[in-house]
């Protein structure tokens, strides 16, 4: 096996290297950090007990660990945790590594400039000193490593504690009878930078598989996954651009979100949500899209009264009892078509889509059913809302027109 530049050092030179380096290693970790604190005076240095900063302690080992493994042979090995607790803590501060990084290669380089002093020092030939260059960019390579898993970790952990303060907050908005006063949601939301804003919109999904991947929804929106039916807060819904955001964060995703109210009626908003969802799981509503409660108002004001409705309609229907069920829907059609259409029969038989004079046949045939109440305002708007809830349901078949 080849012998290397550094090995080939006679060991009398690489034990006086060793003793000069390791001798001058705590003021040089001084120097370092004199010129660090100079250069990057924002940096915050945290102490250890006895109050010397703790990256002092960690330029200071990392050339000590440094010398005494090229010197015993070994390959540079970094110590790890110290450094790990570097990047921990530029991860808990919510800062990136481009800092930390930088300081890294600043102190390499001040450290390489003395370690070549004494190697001329020492007479240690070029080639190995070139080695001993590789060797410190190697090192800096294991130092960076070392903080980018220290500030991942710490990454994943603020995370994890972001998204157990935003559940806490949004099952705080969404109580139907919240206790909390406004100045207590204010300082919940403040702790994950989030500003309390004057209306707001609940939302409810229905996953499109078990692993799908959370909607990217955007700054400013909460969304919770943790839930079987993910839930989804709002703030200030009617901002421009906002709905078109959730429209694309949601494509695939099935659900509704709930009229705009004020922050304080957040409960009010969820609950138009999981009704339009609950009409979604019975295909009363279409699925695959993001539904607007707001654009759909009479699937949500008729569907879910269907016991009433029912009970309206064996009452205000009861002229249609004694026909075949054919003749009974062609009836309620018409009927139906009667009311919401301005004119006569040419006009029912356009939006049924039938010859005039099968409209004008059953129009005097409800004539006859129903006689003078059929003129009633207020029997002809309970009949409107019973059929229109039929037809809803499919019971009747849609308008043509």
């Amino acid at each position: 096996m080849t012998r290397t530049a550094w090995q080939e050092v006679p060991r009398s030179q690489l034990d006086r290297f060793a003793t000069i380096a390791l001798s001058e290693a705590p003021q040089l970790a001084q120097t370092i950090l004199h010129a660090i604190r100079r250069d990057y005076p924002y940096l915050h240095l945290v102490e250890d007990e006895s109050g010397e900063p703790l990256a002092l302690v960690g330029i200071r080992r990392a050339i000590e660990g440094f010398v005494d493994n090229l010197t015993s042979g070994a390959h540079p090995r970094v110590p790890p945790e110290m450094f790990q607790e570097f990047g921990r803590g530029e991860g808990l501060e919510g800062r990136s590594l481009d800092s930390l990084q930088a300081i890294y290669r600043f102190g390499v380089r001040l450290t390489w400039r003395r370690l070549a002093e004494i190697g001329q020092q020492v007479d240690i030939p070029a080639p190995a000193m070139y080695e001993l260059a590789e060797s410190g960019f190697e090192y800096l390579d294991g130092l960076v490593e070392q903080s980018v898993r220290g500030y991942a970790e710490a990454a994943a952990r603020r995370a994890s504690e972001r998204l157990r303060l935003q559940r806490q907050l949004i099952e705080m908005l969404l109580m139907e009878h919240r206790v909390e006063s406004t100045r207590t949601l204010a300082e919940r939301a403040a702790r994950i930078g989030w500003e309390l804003p004057e209306t707001i919109a609940v939302g409810v999904l229905i996953r499109p598989a078990r692993e799908a991947v959370a909607p990217a929804v955007g700054q400013g929106i909460l969304l919770e996954m943790e839930s079987e039916q993910p839930r989804i807060v709002i703030p200030d819904p009617d901002t421009a651009g906002r709905a078109e955001i959730l429209r694309r964060a949601t494509a695939g995703w099935s659900g509704a979100i709930g009229p705009a109210v004020p922050l304080a009626a957040a409960a009010t908003s969820l609950r138009w949500a999981e009704t339009a969802v609950q009409l979604i799981k019975k295909d009363l509503l279409p699925q695959g899209e993001v539904l607007h409660c707001t654009e759909r108002v009479e699937e949500l004001v008729l569907l879910p009264a269907q016991e009433l409705i029912d009970a309206s309609a064996r009452r205000c229907l009861a002229p249609l009892d004694g026909l075949s069920p054919t003749q009974s829907r062609r009836l309620a059609e018409t009927l139906l078509a009667w009311i919401e259409t301005p004119g006569g029969a040419p006009e029912v038989a356009a939006r049924l889509g039938v010859h005039p004079q099968t409209a004008r046949y059953r129009l005097r045939q409800i004539r006859e059913l129903w006689g003078d109440a059929i003129d009633e305002p207020d029997q002809r708007f309970e009949m409107l809302l019973v059929l229109r809830a039929q037809r809803l349901r499919g019971d009747l078949a849609p308008a043509q027109g």
